[in-house]
């Protein structure tokens, strides 16, 4: 029997004016597994988490998590059904403490208000996801002290303390260093290993393939592939998509070449 779906997007349209950045998406998201969603620059995927988190409605199409229909629901209500995302450009509140910070995502998550309701309690539990995330001995660290990799791991914690079923991760590898990335990779892994869905943009090939159980492929707003690594990185689409039509031709030499006798 199929899997049911946590998130599950149907002919999904975005239009900006006169331009469609999303033209008929559909895709679906099972429970527990990492997602990957790839695509050249542009192709829309950045927007394709706002329709999905409700901070930019959809012009065509619906979107259900948990077989509830959320395609015109507000972004603090779909947080508190259970979806969490971080940002392209870290966006922590400058003014406050890192472990303020990551209370601020316990109350606005799933359970609201109600989880760990008193202060000490949300403090508390903010504490362990900074020590989830590796940054619990900077925990009274104002933001701005903290480096760009700090940050990130902050976002990470943040998305966590939402208590969320499926979290959305954008670009959160960018701008690190090999050891973070690595680092990043084993905390993907033990979110899943946890009970949490992962969907995630990202344009390191190298870690999305390593770790994703399954792509989408976006371009120009449409969604051009979908399955698992080892099936997207070798879609003829896929490859022109980020090549170009000229060098997919040469890569195809490349290949019949490489696989010729003698």
């Amino acid at each position: 029997m199929a899997q049911a779906s946590l998130l599950e997007i149907s002919n999904v349209g975005k239009r900006f004016g006169g331009l469609d950045a999303l033209r008929g998406v559909s895709l679906r998201v099972a429970a527990g597994s990492i997602y990957g969603l790839i695509g050249p620059n542009g192709a829309g995927k950045t927007t394709l988490f706002n329709v999905i988190t409700g901070f930019s409605p959809v012009t065509t199409g619906t979107i259900r998590f948990e077989g509830n229909d959320v395609t015109r629901a507000s972004p603090h209500v779909i947080a508190r059904r259970g979806v969490a995302r971080t940002y392209q450009l870290v966006r922590p509140f400058h003014e406050l403490s890192a472990m303020e910070n990551v209370a601020v995502g316990i109350f606005f998550g799933r359970g609201g208000a109600g989880a760990h309701a008193r202060t000490h309690d949300r403090m508390g539990a903010a504490l362990e996801y900074l020590e989830r995330v590796g940054l619990a001995h900077k925990a009274d660290y104002p933001v701005l002290e903290l480096n760009l990799g700090e940050r990130k791991r902050l976002e990470i914690a943040k998305a966590l303390a939402a208590n969320p079923r499926l979290v959305l991760f954008d670009e959160v590898l960018a701008g690190l260093n090999p050891t973070e990335i690595a680092e990043a990779i084993e905390l993907f892994r033990s979110i899943r290993a946890s009970g949490t869905t992962i969907l995630m943009i990202e344009h390191n090939m190298q870690a999305i393939m390593r770790i994703c159980d399954h792509i989408f492929v976006l371009h120009h707003g449409e969604l051009i592939a979908e399955g698992t690594p080892q099936q997207v990185s070798a879609d003829a689409k896929v490859i022109e998509a980020y090549l170009g039509r000229r060098d997919l031709k040469l890569e195809r030499r490349r290949k019949a070449r490489a696989h010729a006798p003698g």
